[in-house]
């Protein structure tokens, strides 16, 4: 029997109503369906219903219990997401899944500090706290010091992340055949601050300055750890990678105009 693992946003009720669908849809196709991650992970695939933000806090469980991982969604982009809500293939999931899903890999960060470590699909920020002034930033690459950028923070994005945060402060966009990661600083005080994509193997080190100044530290979006002045956080690629599920092969750059009107004219209507 196929174990099916689903993450629902049941803030939204029509994610809560889809998530009840896709669940009967596969018990009927008798699979055993648990929640996550209410449930230890067993599964051979998870199932996510609800925005890009849900497909990203079940990517670590998708890694840990290594299953592939299929978004459904009901949300404002989904561009993360495989099926959006109105798809006539959500009633055929099982069915397609029992035929034999697609699988892409897409590389994830692991990020080390004070003794913890984290995970992240998306991006790593640090970022200022509460002090109302541009804070120094050090940025090191494989141990060789790299800058030093007086800013509000630094964010290191996948190329799975650098559709999200990392374009919206002015990163490039990296094709997720790629294998990189992008740093770009937040707000940075100085004309001559540019993103930079470095190895997917590259160490990469961001510090506080030592001035009485502290950090935080996001994964994905979320706050995990306070960064003291002087402290350090370390990033890499994570050993595994994350593996997506698709019903067919993904036409990244189409995506990319329909979901962020990539290539469209100002005079032209949206897509």
């Amino acid at each position: 029997m196929s174990s099916i693992a689903i993450l629902v946003d049941y803030e939204r009720d029509r994610a809560r109503a889809l998530g009840e669908r896709v669940a009967s849809a596969f018990r009927e196709h008798g699979c055993s369906v648990a929640q996550l991650p209410q449930e230890p992970c067993n599964a051979d695939l998870i199932v996510t219903v609800g925005g890009d933000g849900t497909l990203l806090h079940a990517a670590r469980a998708a890694v840990e219990c290594d299953a592939p991982i299929i978004g459904i969604n009901t949300g404002r982009l989904g561009f993360l997401t495989e099926l959006d809500e109105g798809d006539p293939r959500i009633d055929r999931l099982p069915e397609l899944f029992e035929g034999g899903l697609l699988i892409e890999e897409r590389l994830a960060l692991q990020v080390e500090f004070a003794g913890h470590q984290h995970f992240a699909l998306n991006d790593v920020i640090v970022r200022k706290g509460g002090v109302p002034r541009i804070v120094p930033f050090t940025l090191r690459l494989n141990e060789e010091a790299a800058a030093q950028v007086p800013a509000d923070g630094i964010c290191i994005a996948t190329p799975t992340g650098s559709t999200a945060y990392f374009l919206s402060a002015g990163g490039s966009i990296i094709s997720p055949k790629v294998d990189a990661i992008g740093i770009v600083p937040l707000l940075p005080h100085t004309l001559f601050s540019r993103p930079i994509i470095a190895p997917a193997s590259s160490r990469i080190e961001v510090g506080c300055d030592v001035e009485p100044a502290h950090a935080q530290l996001e994964c994905d979006g979320r706050v995990v750890a306070e960064i003291d002045a002087g402290a350090s956080v370390v990033i890499h690629r994570h050993p595994k990678a994350v593996r997506f599920a698709r019903v067919e092969p993904l036409r990244f750059f189409e995506r990319l105009g329909k979901k962020l009107q990539w290539g469209v004219s100002i005079k032209e209507r949206p897509r």
